[in-house]
């Protein structure tokens, strides 16, 4: 199966105007093995989505490399970085899916039609590509809502529609940019607890970026906690407060533990460290 492996990777973003460059990543290295549900947690400006972007295929790194498997997302070609990379993805893949913090769905197709897009761009044929989304759609639980047109959504709904077209192309992992952050709270921890089912259903790889600590927390396999500018991955947490919810299905309780109270205040103690540090940065 595949993993995701970043090894020596900065982004440098030329200056403005005549400015200064700004590196947003410097020296990143990690490695998400299959099956895990890794969040990435820091001070605003830390560069997670620049990460994100990267795992995407979205920019190019300016030193290092990533690869997926046995392809190289982005980065050096195979010589320079001493791999023997069958293929080199200069940009984004149906290998990996994205959810957005803002759904970007397509509002003159309904929800089957969008959950199905990435297909028909692939040419997949019509009825394979609806049954396809249609099985997805039921794991979010839209399988009542195949002709709605999106705009008549709640937000979290519309969401859900999200989450499922990034899953019917079957990715080897989704890349998830905050896209528990605009929805109300309550709607917020029921997506959580959707996107914690979906992980044990799909066993896919997940890259999942919050500001909440919280959420983190509850949702992560690993957790990683990012420095600010240049962002650098200063800690990781091993977690399983994702897998006692999913054995007892009380979120509550789970968010009551001893250990849960005290993981949360370590790691709001790192951050806002990090954040003085940074010279209070917004």
């Amino acid at each position: 199966m595949s993993r995701l492996q970043i090894r020596d990777v900065s982004v440098l973003y030329p200056g403005v105007n005549g400015g200064e460059a700004v590196t947003a990543l410097s020296g990143i290295n990690i490695n998400i093995e299959p099956g895990e549900f890794v969040v990435a947690l820091g001070a605003s400006g830390c560069g997670k989505t620049t990460l994100l972007n990267l795992m995407a295929g979205f920019i190019q790194p300016s030193d290092g490399y990533l690869t997926l498997g046995d392809s190289s997302i982005a980065g050096l070609p195979r010589v320079a970085c001493g791999l023997d990379l069958k293929d080199q993805i200069s940009g984004p893949g149906k290998d990996r899916g994205v959810v957005f913090q803002k759904h970007a769905l397509l509002p003159w197709l309904n929800v089957l039609e969008n959950a199905a897009f990435g297909l028909k761009l692939q040419g997949v044929g019509e009825k394979e590509r609806k049954a396809r989304a249609a099985d997805y759609l039921k794991l979010v639980g839209l399988e009542d809502f195949h002709n709605h047109p999106v705009y008549q959504l709640s937000g979290g709904m519309q969401q859900r529609v999200g989450i499922a077209r990034a899953l019917t192309n079957d990715p080897h992992m989704l890349l998830l940019d905050e896209p528990l952050g605009a929805l109300d709270a309550l709607t917020r921890e029921v997506l959580q607890e959707l996107l914690l089912d979906v992980w044990q259903e799909t066993q896919k790889m997940m890259f999942f970026i919050t500001h909440s600590v919280e959420e983190a927390l509850f949702m992560a396999s690993r957790l990683i906690i990012m420095s600010p500018r240049p962002g650098r991955i200063t800690h990781e947490f091993p977690l399983e407060f994702n897998k006692i919810f999913l054995e007892n299905r009380d979120a509550r309780k789970v968010k009551s533990m001893p250990e849960f109270i005290a993981m949360r205040e370590k790691v709001l103690g790192i951050i806002h460290g990090d954040e003085v540090a940074g010279g209070g940065l917004h």
